[in-house]
């Protein structure tokens, strides 16, 4: 069995309420991820990364 880590929050703004927020945007935000357009700007955002960590792993960082 795993332990959730608890988030840390200093932003003032209740738990409860950023619960709240989190369960109104959730169904938003997976809809976007399914979909044609977030899949590809998933794979955009994964290569991107992917070549940052190139560059640093192999010391090319570009300016």
């Amino acid at each position: 069995m795993s332990r959730r880590k608890k988030l840390i929050n200093n932003s003032g703004i209740p738990e409860r309420e950023i619960e709240i927020i989190a369960r109104c945007i959730y169904p938003n935000v997976v809809a976007f991820f399914e979909s044609e357009e977030g899949q590809r700007e998933f794979a955009e955002w994964k290569a991107m990364r992917e070549k940052e960590n190139t560059e640093i792993k192999t010391g090319k960082v570009a300016s």
